[in-house]
């Protein structure tokens, strides 16, 4: 993943933001993945760029799981997501390899992670090491060059992030997983969706450019790694 740092973002804000801003697409997330309510049940979990630990926290509390561990390269995100958990079975690690999460894990997430790896090959094969055979690995991402906002975005990002931020398109991520030997698929999940208009924003300059993001950009892939 990359060396650590303390936050993702260098403005607080923004940081302490985002899990009242994607709490609505996390709940799409775990729906769309997992069902069934009791689909977790004995299950172990990865959430690849935790942050401050909140959409593990929803998920167990939503889909109860045996054991969740989130890694992140930023470590007082971490530092806060461990004292958040409570007494849920989630461990909060800062670390820059997916490997020191742990193995085995029968399901794995990410959710806007993806579009600040460096080198994608890299991460497909190191989240492919830590599945086991049949598991699958949900990463979401409305963050790729094929975005039609994505140049407004892209200088946005670059100035308020604490690590570089790539360019990749959708074509790029898929690659990258077929090559680790994943088997891959991708929806707009959000596709029929109600999608909440707060108003504009630095990132939505209309409402209808939330919309048009959210049913048609904000990408699932299902990277299932074969048995």
């Amino acid at each position: 993943m990359g060396e650590l740092i303390e936050t993702w973002a260098n403005r607080a804000d923004e940081e302490d933001s985002m899990t009242a801003d994607h709490a609505w697409i996390w709940r799409e997330m775990i729906a769309a993945a997992v069902p069934d309510p009791a689909g977790l049940a004995g299950k172990r979990v990865l959430d690849v760029g935790c942050n401050q630990g909140g959409f593990l926290r929803m998920l167990h509390d939503t889909r109860p799981v045996a054991e969740a561990v989130g890694i992140d390269l930023a470590a007082q995100a971490v530092a806060l997501a461990e004292q958040r958990k409570g007494a849920r079975p989630i461990t909060y690690r800062a670390a820059p390899r997916i490997a020191e999460a742990g193995s085995g894990f029968d399901i794995a997430f990410s959710h806007e992670v993806i579009y600040l790896i460096p080198d994608l090959e890299d991460h497909a094969r190191q989240v492919a090491s830590v599945l086991r055979p049949g598991a699958t690995y949900y990463a979401v991402t409305g963050c790729h060059s094929d975005n039609p906002l994505w140049p407004v975005w892209l200088p946005r990002l670059r100035e308020i992030s604490n690590l570089p931020v790539p360019d990749h398109s959708v074509g790029d991520i898929a690659t990258a997983f077929r090559k680790a030997g994943f088997e891959v698929a991708a929806s707009r999940f959000l596709a029929d969706k109600p999608v909440p208009l707060p108003g504009p924003s630095d990132y939505m300059p209309t409402d209808l450019d939330r919309i048009d993001v959210y049913a048609r950009w904000k990408l699932m892939f299902c990277c299932t790694r074969p048995v």
